[in-house]
């Protein structure tokens, strides 16, 4: 499904989602697939791989897959299950923090 518009899910969906705006899982939705979007904010439950620029799971939302995502929040008694890739983010290791701290 490609979308350019907003994207409401309160029921099931298997395949692949891509929306160049917001996509909303309501409390009774259930993505099965991948989505990619600017902004996904999780009621209900998705299992797949996540690529959007904001992520937030409510306290009643679940997420079991990989996220990929500038921002990721996550509310109290939100569940998420997987792997979580930062974009935007330049790998630093310790001894590059440890040589900024010093200077």
């Amino acid at each position: 499904m490609n979308l350019s518009c907003n994207l409401y899910v309160d029921g099931e969906f298997e395949g692949i989602i891509i929306s160049k705006k917001e996509v909303n899982i309501g409390k009774n939705g259930h993505i099965k697939g991948d989505v990619t979007t600017q902004r996904l904010v999780v009621q209900g439950y998705i299992e797949g791989t996540i690529n959007a620029a904001r992520v937030e799971i409510k306290a009643a939302g679940r997420v079991n897959g990989t996220i990929e995502s500038s921002e990721l929040i996550i509310e109290s008694k939100g569940i998420f299950e997987g792997k979580s890739v930062v974009k935007d983010a330049s790998p630093t290791t310790i001894s590059e923090k440890l040589q900024i701290k010093k200077s």
